[in-house]
């Protein structure tokens, strides 16, 4: 009887992961009416990590109204799992499905997250895993911030508004009196730095809306929210891994909240028990919406397969589509990549088509292993 795991990340835009482990299971099922399955749906740290935790641990769904990514009122969802930890996505308040066409890192604030965390912290959450990706803004935590009270000032001593086109202006931070007594953990699928070329800026602003002057002109504010951070806070985060996460939010986590950045992959892993799961398994499906030379830098296919290769079972990456460089992922345990599209299309086609191509995809997967080919 094989063994399988099911471990992919959500399909951003179409499917989420716990959706894509009925999909491969039903395929499996179809072939191998035997096999033993495990689900483990999973996520990295952006969209899916409240799920994912949920689905792990138990607990509940809750909701707050807290500022969108200008402002404007919404409401998002987080958890409350069982042992006191709230799971917040950055992505429910300040994502860039959440601001469509109108993108502008300059204008977005994170001050929506500041407010969903302390929402949860009113709940009685004593620890807050905070998912990073996904996000619209590019402010260095200027909104998060100031949604705990801390006040940022210009050189005439006059408070600012918290958005990204404003990190340059900062001379002052004033810290509010106290701040809650909370663990606060950044989950974060990257490592790069606040600034410079693998910065915030130049790295994730451009898919953010921003042309070549406003990325050097973000990537120049937060260089010096550095070093106002240091000055004014003490806590140095220029070259800080992670600290570049969702427009340096990673830094921002660090130096105004006193927390921690953790790989989110190994965080719901490390959940899940996966090392224990993979004792018994013969086969690990896994996968993510875009496979390609990003991957191999915190993403739950790579996170999944380095810890299969330590025992040796093979991973089987199915994917929404393949990227340049995706060949890369093999030195990191991956076995076999496939993709499912089938045919040069749009994403409002394959937003409709996406799960038929999944199953059959799966199913091809399948037979082959049925067939004794792998």
């Amino acid at each position: 009887m094989k063994r399988f795991i099911l471990a992919p990340d959500s399909f951003k835009g179409t499917m989420s992961a716990g959706e894509i482990c009925t999909i491969m299971a039903a395929a499996i099922r179809k072939y191998l009416p035997s096999a033993h399955i495990t689900s483990v749906p999973l996520a990295d740290g952006g969209e899916g990590m409240v799920e994912a935790l949920v689905t792990i641990s138990g607990g509940d769904y809750a909701q707050a109204d807290v500022s969108g990514p200008y402002g404007e009122l919404l409401t998002a969802t987080y958890a409350l799992l069982p042992d006191q930890t709230a799971v917040v996505e950055l992505a429910s308040c300040c994502g860039l499905p959440l601001v469509g066409e109108n993108k502008n890192p300059a204008l977005t604030s994170t001050v929506g997250l500041g407010e969903l965390i302390l929402a949860a912290a009113r709940r009685g959450a004593k620890k807050i895993i905070v998912g990073l990706g996904g996000s619209a803004s590019n402010d260095c935590g200027l909104g998060l911030a100031t949604a705990f009270g801390y006040r940022f000032l210009d050189k005439n001593g006059n408070e600012i508004e918290p958005i990204g086109q404003n990190m340059a202006a900062v001379e002052k931070i004033m810290p509010p009196a106290a701040l809650p007594d909370l663990d606060i953990i950044a989950a974060c699928d990257v490592d790069n730095p606040l600034f410079g070329p693998r910065g915030a800026a130049y790295t994730f602003a451009p898919q953010k809306g921003a042309d070549p002057a406003l990325v050097e002109f973000l990537d120049f504010g937060l260089e010096h929210m550095a070093r106002i951070i240091k000055q004014d806070l003490g806590r140095d985060v220029a070259a800080l891994p992670g600290a570049g996460a969702a427009g340096g939010l990673g830094a921002a986590v660090v130096a105004f909240l006193g927390g921690a950045i953790r790989s989110g992959i190994d965080l719901v892993l490390d959940a899940a028990n996966f090392d224990q799961l993979l004792v018994d398994a013969d086969l690990v499906f896994t996968g993510e919406g875009r496979l390609d030379w990003q991957s191999i830098y915190g993403k739950v296919p790579i996170g999944v397969a380095t810890r299969a290769k330590a025992k040796g079972v093979p991973v089987i990456a199915l994917c929404g589509s393949l990227g340049p460089g995706a060949e890369a992922v093999y030195k990191h345990g991956i076995t076999a990549v496939f993709s499912a599209i089938r045919t040069v299309t749009d994403f409002a086609t394959l937003q409709q088509t996406c799960r038929e191509d999944l199953r059959l995809l799966t199913e091809a997967v399948v037979r082959m292993i049925k067939a004794g080919c792998c």
